[in-house]
């Protein structure tokens, strides 16, 4: 299986649904191709939370505002897993999880001149998904285009400040929904029915469902994050909040 994952919208990915199929036998499932145009953070933290959900694969990952420019191409092997995508940190969060307790093996990938200074995806990332993908990922180190590194971007979430009587955290991503995701740790809610969010109380619910139509809650997404929500509409807008604000929860 070859995955792949991208801000482009439409119709770039088909252009590396065709490389994939014209070079390989893989079969080839689209994660997503609508992250946050040019947010490497965003698309890091989503694929992180999706890409353990399958089974051994190799993962082509393309958020890439760096493309053209001399940022390197990255392969990395993250247990029976491989990514492949550019040096800014999208692929670190992932592969992390991925690997487990071993941690990942990151390999700069030697790049021939491309077609294209502009779509990296289709000229450089799918073809070494391909090439990797036909050698099998443990079979990796042994390719010539393949470099054992140490220098690369490592991104890592911002860690939120938990106390006794409260916690600060950052807006990491909102979903399509309008849910808030934040990095503050979801069981700082165990025991508590309502808390107080940038100064106003707001009830917690286990579910967006706990509420009426209309009225915003606290609760624990699938992430294992607090996040902030509207029973049917947008969390975002109620709270108003966007990706990077700061957060100040009050027990």
């Amino acid at each position: 299986m070859i995955t792949l994952a991208s801000d482009f919208g439409t119709p770039y990915p088909a252009a590396m649904r065709g490389v994939v199929l014209r070079e390989t036998d893989a079969r080839v499932v689209d994660v997503a191709h609508d992250f946050p145009r040019q947010d490497v953070r965003a698309a890091a933290f989503w694929l992180r939370e999706t890409l353990p959900e399958f089974p051994p694969a190799v993962h082509c990952a393309v958020v890439d505002p760096g493309v053209g420019t001399d940022r390197a191409a990255l392969v990395v092997r993250a247990g029976d897993h491989a990514l492949v995508g550019p040096d800014n940190g999208l692929l670190l969060p992932a592969a992390r999880a991925l690997a487990g307790d071993g941690g990942p093996d990151v390999f700069e990938w030697t790049v021939d001149d491309p077609a294209s200074s502009t779509f990296h995806g289709r000229d450089v990332f799918a073809p070494a998904a391909c090439a990797v993908h036909e050698a099998g990922v443990d079979r990796l180190a042994d390719l010539a285009r393949a470099a054992p590194t140490e220098s690369f971007v490592d991104l890592r979430f911002p860690a939120s400040e938990v106390r006794a009587d409260g916690s600060v955290g950052e807006v990491l991503v909102v979903d399509g929904f309008g849910n808030v995701v934040t990095n503050v740790p979801g069981d700082v809610l165990d025991g508590r029915s309502t808390l107080s969010v940038n100064g106003a109380s707001v009830p917690v619910a286990p579910s967006y469902a706990h509420r009426g139509e209309g009225d915003a809650l606290v609760t624990v997404g699938s992430h294992g994050n607090v996040e902030f929500a509207v029973n049917r509409g947008r969390g975002d807008e109620a709270f108003g909040l966007a990706v990077g604000d700061r957060v100040e929860l009050e027990f």
